[in-house]
């Protein structure tokens, strides 16, 4: 049922109102749901979800052509400073400026993916992506290699966004949790791959294959609907009628989600356009510390300054870095696949603080490693702890904290504030992975063991942040989660 009130009683009365749960759910109704209404629609669903499948592949190319962007500057560093004559101050603006441009895509692709629509957006992410390539290709100096490398930033950080966005809004709520952490365990794929075959190819021939993900996302997007709960936003009632019914099925009876998803976005519209400062007001401040919350928690724990410097972890600890980084490799891509098919059933929450947990206990064996080394004690053991200690943290980052704070994101936003506070949460993302990548080495040469105690206790802050303010989105529909945030 959806809380109704006359237009005309004011804007006082709209706040309240909105403060209110949007959707009240009745127990008994719940309960019934949950037996024979539930199980009738699952089997009616269950039968049609081909095209969700394929909506969601063609999104997740975006999230493989992430990891491309990501992963492309690791392996071709000797290969471009030698063939360009850069220095490595200038390699060093190379790889940071990706960060930089992520940024500015993070601010802009949230108004655009509203405008657009959500297709829309991911062209736009993937038209950077491709002359961001090119550019680096073609590039005979610096300055065209940076304005490419900046130029895949930009796709990076919208697709970063848009990405799973999209697949949040087309899933239905037994599918939306598996099929949305495919976004990290894709983008996982693509840092993974870029490693690998970068060994082999040449610097210019690996920027060419990171044309081949974003030449199948636009293809694919003439293949697929649009999300329809931005269609129903946007007014185009017939179009989004079209849209639910491809994604459910011909056959499939589409009446009482269409019926919630209209009403929810009738209440919606009565709102005045939502900018940066609205997502202040109290109606949507529980939302906006959620989603922004998690994004540092994932962020400041640590995750790029390990990601980025592991080789010279390794060598720190006196472990063989080859050794090291090909094991670091090969268990995230697995580890982050296990975590896809489990939410759904175990619940973000959960997951997220069984990874949280295993964060801690990564860092606290690295940091005594290093506190080992420090004080030469039992120095046979320290690079056995230290590898121990990365491995469990990779691991464990990998199967919630890399997906889940992605997840929730997408989910806990009202419609008509998701593409602001998305943008704001995708951009706190970004800043925070720059100051960490920059801070690492500093923090290092300060105290390697003090670095991976503060790591640990950032993410034990992280795991009373989730068990006190975050919600369990698990099973809902996004207007079930709006009500019970509201609530």
């Amino acid at each position: 049922m959806i809380t109704k009130q006359d237009p005309e009683q004011g804007e006082n009365n709209l706040q309240e109102e909105i403060r209110k749960p949007l959707i009240l759910v009745d127990k008994a109704s719940a309960d019934e749901e949950d037996g024979y209404a539930a199980d009738q629609t699952h089997k009616s669903i269950k039968r049609h979800e081909w095209m969700v499948y394929l909506s969601t592949f063609f999104a997740v190319c975006g999230s493989y052509a992430f990891g491309a962007c990501a992963g492309y500057s690791s392996p071709t560093q000797s290969g471009i400073m030698e063939d360009l004559s850069l220095s490595l101050a200038e390699y060093s603006l190379f790889g940071s400026i990706l960060t930089f441009g992520a940024m500015v895509g993070a601010i802009t692709i949230g108004p655009i993916a509203d405008y657009i629509g959500r297709k829309g957006a991911m062209r736009v992410s993937s038209s950077f992506c491709v002359a961001g390539w090119l550019a680096i290709y073609f590039a005979e100096g610096p300055l065209p290699l940076d304005i490419g490398r900046l130029a895949t930033g930009y796709g990076m950080g919208a697709f970063s966004y848009v990405v799973p966005v999209f697949i949040a809004e087309i899933a239905p709520k037994n599918l939306r949790g598996a099929l949305t952490t495919l976004n990290q365990v894709m983008i996982c794929c693509g840092v993974s791959v870029s490693f690998i075959i970068g060994t082999v190819l040449k610097w210019r021939v690996l920027a060419l294959t990171g044309l081949i993900p974003c030449a199948i996302v636009v293809l694919g997007l003439f293949f697929i609907p649009e999300s329809p709960r931005w269609l129903a936003k946007v007014g185009r009632q017939k179009d989004f009628e079209v849209a639910l019914q491809r994604l459910r099925g011909k056959d499939a009876d589409i009446s009482e989600e269409k019926d919630e998803i209209q009403d929810y976005i009738e209440t919606l519209q009565r709102l005045p356009k939502a900018k940066l400062l609205d997502l202040f007001q109290r109606r949507y401040l529980r939302s906006v510390i959620i989603g922004v919350g998690l994004m540092v928690c994932q962020q400041l724990g640590g995750i790029n300054g390990i990601c980025f410097y592991v080789t010279s972890i390794f060598e720190s600890a006196g472990f063989p870095s080859n050794i090291g980084t090909i094991v670091y490799a090969c268990i995230q891509v697995p580890i982050t696949a296990l975590g896809a098919p489990i939410i759904d059933r175990v619940g973000r929450k959960p997951l997220i603080l069984v990874s949280a947990s295993g964060l801690v206990v990564g860092c606290m064996l690295t940091g005594f490693s290093f506190y080992l080394k420090v004080h030469e004690i039992a120095l046979d053991a320290s690079p056995i702890l230290a590898v121990t200690g990365i491995l469990v943290y990779i691991g464990s980052f990998s199967i919630g904290m890399g997906a889940v704070p992605w997840v929730v994101m997408s989910e806990i936003f009202p419609i008509n504030v998701k593409g602001v506070a998305g943008g704001l949460a995708t951009l706190v993302n970004w800043f925070i992975a720059w100051l960490e990548s920059y801070t690492f080495n500093f923090l290092m040469s300060w105290s390697s063991y003090g670095t991976f105690i503060l790591y640990g206790a950032i993410n034990a802050l992280a795991i009373v942040f989730v068990v006190k303010v975050v919600p369990e989105t698990k099973g809902k529909t996004l207007e079930q989660i709006q009500a019970a945030i509201n609530a």
